[in-house]
């Protein structure tokens, strides 16, 4: 490691500090910076040339006293030191602690900026994850190496929701190590405070890692943030041979920073002022998650996007639409009806759901049930949109079945306690329940054997 230093700084803008006459610096360097006052800030070489370089500094430039900065260059790239003792901690963006404890003291040290998996060393995502809510579990089910992230908007129950899915997440057989890295970017004090305490009074914190960067700390360390969580969940996951399940929240403070750093540095702005290269960045992180041939552990990914304006159509949703394998979508309008967790069936979808369900994973019947929900519920909203026009006393006996199917469905099936953890037998039970509303011929999707083992025709 041969480390330089110099104090050629000439402008500090944005987060970003230039350095000229840096020949030998290489791009992705680790940078330590001692302004005048003796305070050591962090940093990164983001744009590298032999007559000047690029740092962009993860605490910030203000007060920066440039013909008194010194910059060391560590010729080497950001690392974390990488334990099983990660498990039960919280660090910021840079792997540090934030939870009053000693760093973790490892041999073993490796670089955030991580690589995508090999296309050719995957091996297809299978296998049914539990999260105890029956809107995922029944109807757009999460497998072992998917990502599945959560599109919501600003005052929905997101948080609530990620923080439940990391307390109930679970594998059916039992026998399996199961971890979760949780990262947060640009929370407020109150939600970082929500998510401590929810995770310690539940008994999960020891197999849960944390990486929080909270609303009032460096916008520009929430760019290596979920960089550092997916390194702890690679050596959780290829190392230590577990399943993990890596929750981001949210993509969409992660994504203004980059749009920050990259007006800064002078990128040409796309669509709503992000840079162009937002698609392959996120591909970068989101594809860091997956399952590797020979390898028993796997990454899971469950990333939260708030939606500005509760626009789907936006880049940032939009563009991890493209990347990832489906998405559970909130709904306002259930939100506003105190349906908890508010998740819109019909926009929502997992495109693997059907590699991780049926008789070897969940139940025979599963895959029937699913589209068998899908079907009466898309009816129902027909019935509802008719029943709004034309009112529903106007509507025939069978409309109003549907329009009270539609009603039980939100209220029971989508609705369900924030501490309710139900099972995959639960929730089948439960569809079969609400589906027993119906004749036995208004059921089509369902098979003979599905009919006579658990349809029970109400009087």
């Amino acid at each position: 490691m041969s480390i330089k230093e110099y104090r050629t700084a000439i402008e500090a803008r944005g987060g970003l500090l230039v350095v000229k006459n840096t020949p030998g610096v290489a791009f992705g360097d680790r940078v330590r910076i001692e302004d005048h006052a003796g305070q050591i800030r962090n940093g990164q070489v983001i744009r590298a040339a032999d007559d000047e370089v690029l740092i962009l500094v993860f605490e910030g430039t203000d007060d920066l006293d440039l013909e008194n900065t010194w910059v060391r260059f560590m010729d080497e790239p950001i690392e974390i030191a990488l334990s099983p003792e990660i498990l039960g901690r919280e660090f910021n963006g840079l792997g540090e602690p934030r939870d009053g404890r000693p760093p973790v003291l490892s041999n073993l040290r490796r670089p955030v900026g991580g690589s995508a998996i090999n296309p050719a060393a995957r091996t297809y995502p299978r296998e049914f994850i539990q999260t105890g809510i029956s809107t995922i579990d029944g109807l757009n089910s999460l497998v072992r190496g998917q990502k599945l992230p959560i599109f919501s908007g600003s005052g929905l129950p997101h948080n609530r929701l990620a923080a439940q899915i990391v307390r109930q997440a679970k594998l059916v057989d039992q026998d399996s190590s199961f971890s979760v890295v949780f990262a947060a970017m640009g929370v407020s004090y109150a939600d970082a405070k929500f998510f401590r305490d929810e995770f310690a009074n539940s008994g999960v914190l020891r197999n849960v890692v944390m990486f929080i960067n909270q609303a009032d700390d460096p916008p520009v360390e929430r760019l290596t943030l979920p960089r550092t969580a997916l390194t702890a969940a690679e050596y959780l996951a290829y190392d230590l041979d577990r399943h993990v399940l890596v929750v981001l929240t949210d993509m969409t403070n992660y994504a203004e920073a980059l749009r920050e750093v990259a007006t800064a540095k002078g990128d040409v702005p796309a669509r709503k002022g992000y840079p162009g290269y937002l698609y392959s960045d996120l591909a970068e992180l989101y594809e860091r998650c997956g399952r590797i041939h020979e390898r028993h552990g796997s990454i899971t990914m469950m990333p939260v996007v708030s939606m500005p304006s509760d626009d789907i159509t936006h880049p940032i949703p939009d563009l991890t639409g493209y990347i990832t394998e489906g998405q559970i979508v909130l709904s306002r309008e259930l939100h506003n009806q105190g349906i908890y967790p508010p998740v819109h069936i019909s926009p929502s979808l997992s495109r693997l759901m059907k590699d991780g369900i049926g008789k070897d994973d969940t139940r025979e019947d599963h895959p029937r049930v699913a589209a068998q929900l899908y079907a009466l519920y898309a009816r129902a909203q027909e019935t509802r949109n008719l029943a709004s026009i034309i009112g529903a006393d106007e509507l025939s006996e069978r409309d109003r079945r549907f329009l009270g199917f539609a009603d039980a469905f939100d209220q029971t099936f989508v609705g369900q306690g924030e501490s309710e953890d139900r099972s995959i037998e639960a929730t089948l039970n439960l569809a079969w329940e609400l589906m027993s509303g119906f004749p036995r011929d208004a059921l089509t999707r369902m098979n003979e054997t599905d009919l006579a083992k658990y349809y029970h025709e109400r009087d």
